[in-house]
């Protein structure tokens, strides 16, 4: 994509605006590996480009662990640790089933690559957020500098996953679940344009489509047309995937606002960002300025990548992010 010079400029400014404020509060750096292991991001860059060859699609699943990962327990890679005979890890809650196996498999492979060359050094929780923002980069987004130096932590649990956003949420509880991670209201409307790419499954909207309530079968809030579309790709009782943002779903870009303008929010929590006055003006302005938006969602996710970091000496790097050491 083409980009002209005051898009770059606003993007530089905001990425490292953040980027600047976490590293003077000593937490992460940008170019943390520059010495320890200069080839991290390039290896990390390569799995993901590997596995975009097979399955174009796999840069929203693992833009979405990143968040996933970052609003339990903060971003130290918890979600990647399997299961064991005593307890069920993040990655088996229900609310990351749709996460495909083969988006944890570009973290492995990453990782192994780096265990060769780079032993003991670089965490899985960072590998996650350099493939979060290749992945951004990859469909269209802002290439933001990633301020580094997690270290991963050694507890998974799955019943920490009740602190991750659900798609029913309206406004002042998505307003609240993201203020609880330190995050604004402004925060939230800008990351919750990740949806502009990617697949939902249809259960976690067709309460939207049958049995609404007594007076309407679908969700009054919903385009008629849509919510007709919709039904036909979701039978009742159906997980069939459809695309969260239908007219480009592997482009990241402001298609996703324009469509909750028009009530063509797949989720309830995606409808509800118009919900207010203040709100929607947000929408319209991110909906119209595709500078605004990618610039601030760069800036946003250097944001959430802070959240509950764990450095220094605290937590591990562990060898197989599977797997505690």
């Amino acid at each position: 994509m083409g980009w002209g010079r005051g898009e770059m400029l606003l993007a530089l400014m905001a990425a490292l605006y953040l980027s600047a404020a976490i590293t003077e509060a000593g937490v992460l750096n940008v170019g943390f590996y520059s010495y320890s292991c200069p080839q991290a991001e390039a290896i990390v860059k390569e799995a993901l480009n590997d596995a975009l060859e097979e399955d174009s699609g796999i840069g929203a699943d693992l833009l979405r662990m990143h968040f996933h990962d970052c609003f339990v327990r903060g971003c130290d890679g918890s979600v990647l640790i399997d299961s064991t005979n005593g307890n069920t890890a993040e990655k088996d809650a229900e609310i990351n089933q749709t996460i495909e196996d083969e988006a944890f498999q570009v973290i492995d492979k990453a990782k192994k690559k780096l265990e060769a060359v780079c032993k003991g050094v670089v965490s899985c929780a960072d590998i996650l957020a350099f493939v979060a923002r290749d992945s951004v980069a990859h469909y269209g987004g802002i290439f933001y500098q990633v301020p580094a130096g997690r270290r991963d932590g050694r507890i998974s649990r799955s019943v920490d996953t009740a602190d991750l956003p659900t798609a029913d949420l309206n406004l002042a509880r998505l307003t609240n679940s993201f203020a609880r991670k330190g995050l604004s209201q402004n925060d939230m409307i800008i990351l919750s344009g990740a949806h502009t790419i990617g697949v939902a499954h249809c259960p976690s909207f067709s309460n939207r489509l049958y049995n609404f309530s007594r007076s309407s079968s679908s969700d009054p809030t919903l385009d008629a047309s849509y919510a007709a579309e919709l039904k036909e790709e979701c039978p009742p009782g159906s997980n069939n995937e459809v695309n969260m943002d239908p007219p480009s779903p592997l482009v990241f870009d402001t298609s996703y606002y324009q469509g909750i303008l028009k009530h063509r929010g797949l989720f309830s929590s995606d409808q509800t960002l118009v919900s207010t006055a203040s709100s929607a003006a947000k929408v319209t302005l991110l909906a119209t300025n595709s500078v605004v938006f990618k610039s601030e969602f760069a800036a946003a996710m250097v944001k959430m990548g802070g959240i509950g970091v764990l450095t220094g000496r605290a937590g591990e790097i562990r060898g197989n992010c599977r797997v505690v050491n």
